[in-house]
């Protein structure tokens, strides 16, 4: 079993990175194994609508300069995707929704890809609009059709500075949970 996590940060290893680790630690003590993609620095380009990949039908968007083929085969190798991202002004970064537009388009194109995979939503915040922001996340989710995961607690982690997550508790204990749930449901579906 195997879980891959997309860190849509600008910033390679600031808070949000903090909580997809948070998240691994529970899922590695069940012996699943993990990967972070981090989208920082890779400048993915959003979907430009030209529809190539409903008549290409190859699993690929035809725009292929950057990261997201690379990701969407991660994707599609996985058995869980976790997308996380910090909060700009009220929503998901720029990087995070390239993903999810080109990666989006890309399964729906091929039967849809993702179908009853498991996801989860991780978003980071300094003080506010954290809860849009999961639900752009969780919106991909859905109209993916797979399975989110739940937790505790909404998957949001509070911090401004480089590091000040790991102040949070609650926030961690939601990512602790977060991974306990996820370990449980793989290893249900795999059963």
């Amino acid at each position: 079993m195997h879980v891959v996590a997309f860190n849509g940060s600008a910033r390679k290893n600031g808070n949000t990175a903090l909580m997809i680790n948070f998240l691994f630690e529970e899922l590695k003590k069940e012996g699943i194994t993990t990967e972070a993609v981090q989208l920082a620095g890779e400048h993915p380009h959003g979907c430009i609508a030209c529809y190539q990949c409903f008549k290409r039908k190859n699993g690929r968007c035809i725009v292929d300069h950057d990261c997201i083929n690379l990701c969407i085969e991660k994707m599609t190798a996985a058995d869980a995707i976790v997308i996380a991202s910090p909060t700009y002004f009220a929503d998901i970064s720029c990087e995070t929704k390239a993903l999810i537009d080109r990666a989006g388009m890309t399964s729906r194109a091929n039967n849809d890809m993702f179908k009853r995979k498991l996801g989860a939503a991780i978003v980071t915040q300094r003080r506010a609009g954290g809860i849009h922001a999961f639900d752009s996340i969780n919106h991909f989710f859905t109209i993916s059709q797979m399975i989110i995961v739940g937790s505790s607690y909404w998957n949001i982690g509070f911090g401004r500075e480089k590091g000040e997550v790991a102040d949070d508790k609650e926030g961690i204990a939601t990512m602790q949970e977060l991974g306990k749930n996820m370990a449980w449901l793989l290893k249900k579906i795999h059963s």
